[in-house]
């Protein structure tokens, strides 16, 4: 294979590798949030109210995520995918390591989560122009209709954050509570930097796919691509946003927010939660690959509406489940919630970069799903601590969450696959 066209394997590496290694680093930031950051960063509020704290200093990292994916965007649309991707790992990753390095509230005072919330937002940047390149690098090199499946590279790397990151905690989850906090927590963290190197040796090996080289070389990238995107874009990008909130929105339901109610509500030992997690991103792989390969013979679109459909119906019965306090039955409900994602998963990188040209594309599927990350996963642990505090049900969070699935599934609805390269075919020199 020549520079400009790698192998399957290569743009599976690049796009799935980094991909794990950025949501890893952000994966343990949530993990952390819900076990320990409350004590240690936010000592003198009530559990609740520290528990919300630190949930609040989780949530800054999705404000942002769609300045990062608007910054990074640009770039990405005027300069290049490869390069941005590489910057996006050198951004999440650093951040993470000095989070795992940072003295507690304890040692410096106020600082410690002033410290904390601004490696958090450094965090989010990065992340927010990560997801957008990753699914670009994959699915312009796709032939055919094989996008879907080539977008589900980048997917594979949520699931695979989500496992590496509950396996870097129960590694530590047994130590005796002082050695936790004391230092077992910091571990995951400081592991970052090996796993940044590995994605960095891999990233930089690939090239731009000849989609978007071609838009290069004849000097038609965008001038201002978050202009033109909201110029000429605006409904496409708002229905995108609108279909990206479902996802996170259950995702951490269960892996954020279901620590803090599991162990602290419920009475579940943490490393049982922490288990449970992990075998249900088995599911959600599995899941994706299925979907992925759907989407290809039946339309992204057709199958993003079922996976929408299930996140409205599966919140409440989940809810059901995890209550019961019976840890096989909790399994069942993350093993559920993890199809719900999958499905969807596996039909949104394909989805996405079919409804936005190229010239913009970077930008447009960013801003969208960091948007809607920010809706459904920044704000949802909050939400969902405020509405257990007041009403002592989970009644009203299982609700909240359907109700986010359903802005979802009539944002998909209006979504019309394939527009973007339509726009395309039908302009030789878009407006710059």
């Amino acid at each position: 294979m020549s520079d400009t066209t790698p192998s399957r394997k290569g743009i599976f590496a690049a796009s799935f590798i980094g991909t794990a290694i950025e949501w890893y680093d952000y994966y343990i930031f949530g993990t952390a949030a819900a076990l320990v950051f409350g004590t240690l960063f936010f000592p003198r509020f009530s559990s609740v109210a520290g528990t919300l704290a630190a949930f609040a200093t989780f949530a800054v990292g999705f404000v942002a995520r769609p300045l990062g994916a608007a910054v990074i965007g640009h770039f990405g649309d005027r300069i290049g995918r490869k390069s941005m991707l590489v910057l996006t790992l050198v951004l999440t990753g650093g951040a993470t390591a000095l989070i795992g390095l940072l003295p507690t509230y304890a040692v410096i005072g106020v600082g410690a989560p002033l410290l904390l919330v601004l490696l958090r937002l450094l965090q989010g940047f990065g992340v927010g122009g990560e997801w957008g390149g990753a699914v670009l690098i994959a699915t312009e090199h796709a032939a055919g209709r094989r996008r879907a499946v080539y977008g589900s590279f980048a997917q594979f790397g949520v699931p695979i954050g989500v496992l590496t990151s509950n396996l870097a905690f129960l590694a530590v989850a047994g130590l005796p509570d002082e050695a936790f906090a004391s230092w077992g927590w910091r571990v995951p963290f400081l592991l970052s930097i090996v796993l940044v190197v590995v994605g960095l040796l891999v990233r930089s090996r690939l090239q731009d796919a000849p989609e978007f080289q071609r838009v290069k070389e004849r000097n038609a990238t965008s001038t201002v691509p978050l202009r033109e995107l909201f110029r000429r874009h605006p409904r496409v990008l708002a229905l995108a946003s609108l279909a990206s909130i479902a996802p996170p929105a259950v995702g951490y339901t269960v892996i954020v927010y279901m620590l803090s109610y599991g162990t602290q509500v419920l009475g579940y030992e943490r490393t049982t939660l922490l288990s449970l997690i992990l075998l249900s991103t088995v599911v959600w792989v599995a899941t994706i690959v299925v979907a992925a390969v759907l989407a290809d013979r039946y339309g992204s679109r057709p199958v993003y509406v079922i996976g929408a459909l299930t996140a409205v119906i599966w919140p409440w019965p989940m809810f059901g489940l995890v209550n019961t306090g019976s840890a096989a039955l909790a399994g069942l409900a993350f093993a559920v919630a993890a199809v719900v994602q999958g499905i969807m998963a596996g039909a949104q990188g394909g989805l996405f970069s079919e409804i936005f040209p190229v010239r913009v594309r970077y930008s447009g599927i960013s801003i969208a799903y960091q948007v809607g990350g920010m809706v459904g996963g920044a704000v949802t642990p909050i939400v969902a601590t405020a509405l257990f505090g007041a009403t002592g049900s989970s009644t009203p969070i299982a609700l909240y969450v359907a109700a986010l699935s359903v802005l979802t599934l009539v944002a998909v609805l209006g979504l019309r696959e394939g527009s973007g390269r339509a726009e395309e075919a039908d302009a030789e020199v878009p407006v710059r």
